[in-house]
């Protein structure tokens, strides 16, 4: 194994939004001989020292990057997966270092997924990124979006539960060869990634297109975050969502899922006379059409029906009912022996075509035990078992 960059020591803590006294206690490098923790790692970060196997895993561990990242000449170059179409008060959080880290590891997943796809000589790319390429209209891309995987709204609306509805709507998306994702952390509940950094995003590739949708989200609104990257996939225009959709892409992508959901027409008949009745309108048509009442309020607010401080005054409202409903749900599974069996929890946040891409690839000997897991981000051990639950149709 070749020797570490120190360039490489230091990157990695950086972009991983650390301080030195924060590395240090994280990676347990404490003080020794007079020296503290951090001025210690500062000497490894200067080429003074060297750092020790055990101590580079904790650091590929707590900077959550792969352990061969240290052993590389130079720093990789950030993953690239298209604009960043956010609008957020403050870049510097700590979850956007931990979106960075997501990014990262679904562009390689990506790059593997794509990789298995070119070997196939039968496999064709994905028409429907950039078949709306230049389109403006957010009827127009709506549209396009029903007539592009056969989006049926009633169908949608009766099946019995939000969670229905969605798989529904993922299993017409990726029939169509788009791969659909849910992630909301970087492989621990630690890491979660709160909505308010990102919702989504899209891989605008036409090979191996990627779609994933933050599953820290309210299931209600898993829907119309699948279809406002469907957007980006069909306007070619790939990239991460999330924050108020203030840029004319984002609002496009924005009304044409709203659009493919539900129409003005609905908007327009809800009964809104700014008192407390207005929340038990939003509710029932929220809960007929599956969709979140957030989206809604955001609706009624573009249509003119309610102003600015209103539909903030109700997205905080709305935000605050799910934050305590999640809580209650995590003291109910916290009094609750056992839970959801991991691999069920995996395949469902894999989903069904990136878990076929990894069978067949192990049935035709193309992909190896090891390039499978990391393809689906699990370890090899996992692999197996994962991979021998039930096929689930695309239809």
């Amino acid at each position: 194994m070749s020797t570490v960059n120190p360039d490489i020591l230091k990157w990695a803590r950086v972009t991983a939004g650390l301080d030195l006294e924060t590395a240090a206690r994280k990676i347990s490098l404490g003080d020794a001989r007079g020296t503290s923790g951090a001025d210690r790692l500062a000497a490894l970060e200067a080429g003074e020292n060297a750092a020790s196997p055990a101590l580079l895993k904790r650091m590929a561990r707590q900077y959550h990057r792969p352990l061969l990242t240290f052993y590389m000449a130079e720093a990789p170059a950030p993953a690239d997966i298209g604009e960043d179409y956010r609008t957020l008060p403050d870049r510097g959080d700590p979850s956007n270092v931990l979106l960075s880290t997501l990014l990262r590891d679904v562009k390689a997943r990506q790059a593997l997924v794509r990789e298995a796809l070119e070997d196939d000589e039968e496999y064709n790319p994905i028409d429907l990124v950039g078949l709306e390429a230049g389109v403006r209209d957010p009827s127009q891309l709506a549209r396009a979006i029903k007539q592009s995987i056969a989006f049926d709204r009633d169908t949608f609306r009766n099946k019995s539960s939000i969670d229905e509805a969605f798989s529904y709507l993922r299993n017409l998306i990726e029939a169509k060869g788009i791969f659909v994702l849910l992630a909301g952390d970087c492989g621990h509940w630690s890491t979660a990634i709160d909505v308010s950094i990102f919702r989504g995003f899209a891989i605008a590739d036409a090979l191996a297109p990627f779609i994933v949708v933050n599953d820290q989200d309210a299931k209600s609104a898993w829907s119309f975050t699948l279809l406002h990257e469907l957007a980006h996939l069909l306007i070619g225009e790939g990239g991460i969502s999330g924050g108020l959709p203030q840029g004319g892409v984002e609002r496009l992508c924005n009304d044409a899922a709203a659009a493919t959901l539900i129409s003005m027409v609905e908007i327009e008949r809800l009964q809104i006379t700014g008192d407390s009745d207005d929340v038990s309108e939003i509710r029932a048509l929220a809960n007929r059409a599956k969709v979140s009442r957030s989206m809604i309020a955001y609706q009624l607010y573009r249509g003119g029906r309610i102003s600015t401080a209103q539909w903030e005054g109700l997205r905080d409202e709305f935000r605050g009912d799910w934050l305590a409903h999640k809580a209650r749900e995590k003291e109910r599974s916290r009094q609750t022996e056992g839970g959801p069996n991991w691999y069920v929890v995996r395949r469902h946040r894999l989903g069904a075509a990136l878990l076929a891409v990894a069978r067949q690839g192990m049935a035709d000997g193309s992909l190896t035990p090891t390039r499978a897991a990391r393809m689906l981000g699990v370890k090899p051990m996992n692999i197996y078992p994962l991979l021998a639950g039930p096929p689930r149709a695309f239809a």
